[in-house]
């Protein structure tokens, strides 16, 4: 009975590195999928590169929203977001983005920012 515990939990302590996620890749920092940049935002804080990670997953996404917010506000911009009064702030809406686009898995190998901007646009559709 004994061997067979011992054998349970190094079984369980085994898979537990599947379960963590998958480590960061230099891949993923090309931002080439939603995929890639996932693994970068939700990067496990005993990755070597988490650091690195997390700061390219907030550049990426907030980058990509100010060229957005320039745009729309040029002669001929479009609004396609229309945040609330309270808008949330930037660690909420990484954060609101992160968990949108796991229940979203038909998404992850598109481009990253247009599933960003399906999300902002879901999330924060403007009246028409």
């Amino acid at each position: 009975m004994k061997r067979k515990s011992v054998m349970v939990i190094l079984a369980i302590f085994l898979m537990l590195p599947a379960y963590a996620g998958a480590a960061v890749t230099e891949e993923d920092f090309v931002a080439g999928t939603t995929q890639n940049l996932m693994n970068l935002c939700t990067a496990s804080v005993d990755d070597p590169l988490y650091h690195q990670a997390v700061n390219f997953c907030h550049g990426y996404l907030v980058g990509a929203f100010q060229y957005y917010a320039a745009a729309a506000a040029g002669p001929d911009g479009v609004k396609l977001v229309c945040f609330p009064e309270q808008p949330p702030t930037r660690n909420q809406a990484i954060g609101m983005f992160i968990d949108w686009a796991k229940v979203h898995p038909q998404y992850m190998q598109e481009r990253p920012v247009e599933t960003e901007f399906r999300f902002l646009m879901e999330t924060w559709p403007c009246a028409k």
